[in-house]
């Protein structure tokens, strides 16, 4: 854990929530790949909690490898999940990729937040699991969107 003195801020909000049976579909953008991924970290935790009554309290990283773009973006989220899930049981108000490597398709990323508090975050719908299910991502000039499904 580290000092929040480098916290970039509040990222401008580019996710949605998207209908699916059974599940959740993350839908969510950046003018990057790198920021297309750092927005479905982010809606994944909104759709735990009220992502605006997240203070930032602390630092946590994580790191992904991954085969391809779709792997990496599927351990990068099971990393964020995982800091949820265990002690400290993390959850951050911003996510950002500090280094990101396309050609290793290895990632290190920080969250600016605090530990999971159910007297202060309200309780959203948990996610079990992030899938491959329907995995979509779509680079284009100056955006990239990425669809991700989520067992809840």
């Amino acid at each position: 854990m580290g000092d929040t003195k480098d916290w970039p801020g509040v990222a401008e909000v580019k996710y949605e929530y998207l209908d699916h049976t059974a599940d959740v579909q993350l839908h969510a953008w950046g003018a990057t790949l790198a920021e297309s991924f750092e927005q479905a970290g982010v809606a994944m935790f909104g759709y735990m909690t009220e992502i605006e009554k997240v203070d930032v309290s602390y630092t946590y990283d994580i790191q992904a490898t991954g085969s391809d773009a779709d792997s990496l973006l599927f351990h990068f989220l099971d990393e964020w999940l995982f800091a949820f899930s265990a002690e400290p049981f993390f959850i951050p108000r911003t996510v950002k990729i500090v280094e990101f490597d396309r050609e290793q398709w290895t990632l290190k990323a920080r969250g600016w937040g605090e530990s999971f508090d159910i007297a202060k975050h309200p309780q959203g719908t948990e996610v079990k699991a992030i899938t491959y299910s329907n995995m979509q991502i779509h680079e284009n000039e100056g955006r990239v969107d990425t669809y991700v499904i989520v067992d809840i």
